[in-house]
């Protein structure tokens, strides 16, 4: 489970926009720059290139 007080805090590295929280896929969504980063043991991991590309259907369900 991903502490609120840490999402509150966190953006996305790319844009610097709002993140948010996918518990399902335990990922941190980041809609303006159509990236998915991954949770990992419960740490969020903002690299860019360990971000999964999402899909123009994944991002319109957002």
């Amino acid at each position: 489970m991903l502490n609120p007080k840490l999402l509150e805090i966190l953006v996305c590295p790319v844009t610097k926009g709002s993140l948010i929280y996918d518990k399902a896929a335990n990922e941190l969504i980041s809609k303006s720059a159509r990236l998915a980063y991954p949770i990992r043991s419960d740490i969020p991991v903002m690299l860019e290139e360990e971000a999964r590309k999402l899909t123009p259907e994944e991002v319109e369900k957002l």
